[in-house]
């Protein structure tokens, strides 16, 4: 199944100088802010220097829970972005511990959890999330998303529309409704999200290829095949997008074409054509 790119980055809280604080001498004074800006993620060339910067001030056993649970968090997302889902899961453990009011531990917990496929435990945390945070409009985005990967679009949709509420210029939320309205048939509604996507992040091939969809089930081929080659050509690898030109391409009379965009689709991902069976697209 295509994996939709509509799910933000963790965010990242910022840990602060220490203030009337009694340090050994300049140079450990030096060395703590040093750690504090490579916890916050200032060199950000790999993941590496932010683990480092949180791992010295978590060791350090100077600082307060709450500063604590702030690193813990940092260098989760650190690890996240590693693909060390389960270190990153521990660590935004430890950071709820440190700081249960704490909701964004919680919304990254989340994503952790969904890249793994554990959506049931990924709803839960984005449902505390909010419960912390009413208006965690990247909360709403994220549940949503984990709904859509367990095929309930309905409640996707409606966590989209108070993410759009509550951001309205982040283009992640308005790629995450359009691909759940075009999954629904509310084309029309989908199409206007997907051009708001656009607008906000032009040649982002997620959204070319969800505007393919759409054009698509509306008959437009020659406008979906554009789009689809647009994504193939910023994503090479997109099944989804090989898949929906093949289909296009058949529709306009061009069987070889279409036929050998379907064998391309099928040997990136075996199983597209069941996604696009669930899609309503056959």
């Amino acid at each position: 199944m295509l994996v939709r790119k509509t799910i933000p980055a963790p965010q990242k809280p910022k840990l602060k100088k220490p203030k009337n604080k009694v340090l050994p001498n300049n140079g450990a004074f030096s060395s703590e802010l040093k750690n504090i800006q490579l916890c916050n993620g200032a060199d950000r060339s790999t993941p590496e220097p932010q683990i480092k910067g949180c791992t010295a001030l978590i060791e350090s056993g100077e600082e307060t829970s709450l500063v604590l649970a702030v690193a813990y968090t940092n260098r989760g997302n650190a690890y996240a972005a590693k693909g060390d889902y389960d270190l990153a899961i521990s660590d935004y453990d430890a950071a709820i511990k440190l700081n249960p009011a704490f909701a964004k531990p919680f919304n990254n917990r989340g994503v952790a959890l969904q890249k793994k496929g554990e959506y049931d435990r990924a709803i839960k945390d984005f449902d505390e999330a909010i419960k912390l945070q009413p208006d965690y409009a990247r909360a709403f985005a994220n549940r949503a998303e984990t709904y859509q990967k367990r095929h309930d679009y309905q409640r996707a949709a409606r966590d989209y529309d108070e993410a759009t509420r509550l951001a309205p210029t982040l283009e992640a939320v308005w790629n995450g409704r359009c691909w759940a309205r075009a999954i629904l048939g509310e084309l029309q509604a989908a199409l206007e999200d997907c051009n708001k996507a656009l607008a906000l992040q032009p040649n982002d091939a997620a959204t070319l290829d969800s505007r393919g969809l759409i054009y698509l089930k509306m008959g437009q081929f020659d406008s979906a095949i554009e789009d689809y080659s647009s994504a193939i050509r910023i994503e090479p690898k997109m099944a989804s997008a090989f898949y929906g030109r093949g289909l296009a391409r058949i529709k306009k009379g061009n069987a070889a074409g279409g036929n050998a965009d379907l064998a391309a689709a099928k040997k990136l991902e075996p199983k597209i054509a069941d996604d696009f069976s669930n899609y309503g697209v056959r």
